[in-house]
């Protein structure tokens, strides 16, 4: 009985020998394995970022409009509107006209163009609903000058609100409110305003 209990024995330990060096084999494969799952799905994430700043480039260009301001220049009997074309980056009518008009307001940088618009307007809101402009100054608009002044800023308004639509009709508000008498020459307003009534009522 010893020596085959010792033969048991010796069969045992061999056996729990083989399993052990088993499950440290297996142990070791998948420790491997896990220290290589992350370098494979690392080369995802390098095309994904890539991909991702592509979309503005295709998208911006799209984005751009043509708009002009309308300046004026002297003539030998008076004044004339006189157009700079520049690009806007804006993907609505809106933003568009409203980026151009407050490069109107801020005035000329250069040239010998002008504008009679006072310093110190402000554009409190733009709103285009189908062919109609409604465009909301401050009442710094309304200061200053004679009636040449007046009319020269009520042209560079409408020519410059009608840039994209030429045949819109544009209503012009001071402080929210239609403006109907401008300054203390009186010219009074006809509302609405296209480009084709004011060069028949206002000429400059």
């Amino acid at each position: 009985m010893n020596d085959q209990q010792r033969t048991n024995r010796n069969v045992s330990s061999g056996v729990i020998a083989a399993v052990s060096a088993v499950v440290v084999a297996v142990s070791a494969g998948v420790a491997w394995l896990t220290s290589q799952t992350p370098n494979t799905s690392t080369p995802g994430n390098p095309s994904q970022s890539i991909k991702q700043p592509q979309k503005p480039l295709t998208t911006q260009p799209g984005n751009e409009q043509s708009a002009n301001i309308y300046w004026l220049r002297p003539t030998e009997k008076s004044l004339e509107l006189v157009p700079q074309p520049v690009k806007i980056a804006a993907a609505q009518p809106n933003e568009a006209l409203e980026a151009a008009f407050k490069t109107l307001l801020a005035g000329p940088t250069e040239g010998s163009d002008s504008t009679t618009i006072p310093k110190g307007t402000q554009l409190l809101g733009l709103k285009v609903e189908n062919n109609d402009i409604h465009v909301n100054l401050s009442e710094d608009f309304t200061s200053g000058g004679g009636s040449t002044s007046m009319l020269g800023r009520i042209g560079q308004v409408v020519y410059t609100a009608t840039t994209l639509n030429p045949n819109a009709k544009v209503y012009i508000e001071v402080n929210g409110k239609q403006l109907d008498i401008l300054g203390g020459e009186g010219v009074e307003l006809e509302q609405p305003l296209t480009r084709e009534t004011f060069n028949k009522n206002y000429p400059l």
